[in-house]
């Protein structure tokens, strides 16, 4: 099914208006699309209204996610299942969706049998508040701001290098780390697609040793964003850093101005991988520097 799309702004209506009077206004368009059992309007359950995703933006949001057969995708809050369908239809991957509605749960096995992946793509009557969201690689969600930033801190506990992927609405301060616009082809409105990768915890210091020297690398951190600072090593200076799941990098400059640039995986109290130097490319191991 596909709903006719609201105008951006008439999605923040819902303190104005109420939500069950605005889950009216989205519900009076339902249109039929191929493939997706049509049905009747039905009553308004839970916190987030049902409107499907436009089958483009599905398509696009699994793309900009990499979607592949390794991949283990959950939806939260996933209305006639056609996310978890097409990642498994179009991308061979497996997954699993939640919903309160069990119309919308009936639909959406139906829709699996009908796509041939019912052994891929499967659907449970859930709160998706109490569902545990752990073992997937990529989540996707169309719920609303508040909804996401309930959500947020469960998000971010998850391990990093997940990759999650929301329709039309952001995480406040959790910036994107890529965000498109698209006007959909079926409905003719603008769809937003935003897309997080979950950072690894690396605030704090990290110590290693290093020739002669033993650097402390002090990492602050706001999500995403890292800003480092070295200690510890007589004149070296840290320069820049960046981090996306699990991948750290960061450059330093030695007392004598020589740049060296660091890169590894976190992995709990450790991060592992290589340092480029002047003397060329070799192991490099940092320890969480606990009590410094």
């Amino acid at each position: 099914m596909i709903a006719t799309k609201v105008p951006q702004g008439a999605r923040f209506m819902w303190k104005t208006i109420g939500a069950a009077a605005m889950a009216a206004v989205l519900m009076s368009g339902l249109l039929a699309a191929p493939g997706f059992a049509a049905r009747d309007n039905d009553e308004f359950i839970g916190d987030v209204p049902y409107v499907p995703t436009p089958q483009d933006v599905v398509d696009t949001m699994l793309k900009i996610a990499e979607v592949g057969p390794a991949d283990f995708l959950i939806d939260l809050g996933s209305g006639d299942g056609r996310i978890v369908v097409t990642a498994a239809a179009k991308f061979g991957a497996k997954g699993f969706g939640v919903d309160l509605n069990p119309k919308r749960i009936a639909e959406a096995v139906e829709n699996a049998k009908a796509a041939g992946v019912s052994d891929r793509a499967q659907f449970f009557q859930r709160n998706l508040f109490e569902t545990d969201f752990s073992q997937a690689t990529v989540v996707t969600m169309y719920l609303l701001p508040d909804v996401n930033l309930a959500l947020r801190p469960k998000v971010l506990d998850m391990k990093p290098g997940t990759r999650i992927v929301s329709h039309d609405f952001d995480m406040a301060d959790w910036k994107p780390d890529h965000a498109v616009t698209m006007r959909s082809g079926i409905t003719g409105y603008s769809d937003r697609i935003y897309f997080w990768v979950v950072p690894a915890k690396v605030a704090g210091k990290w110590a290693w040793t290093e020739g002669g020297e033993k650097p402390t690398l002090t990492l602050e951190q706001t999500f995403q964003v890292i800003k480092p600072s070295l200690a510890g090593a007589k004149g070296w200076q840290a320069a820049e850093a960046t981090l996306r799941g699990d991948h750290i990098l960061f450059t330093a400059k030695d007392g004598a101005g020589r740049i060296r640039i660091y890169s590894g995986r976190v992995a709990g109290d450790g991060i592992t991988g290589t340092v480029k130097g002047p003397s060329g490319e070799s192991p490099w191991k940092a320890a969480r520097a606990t009590g410094r």
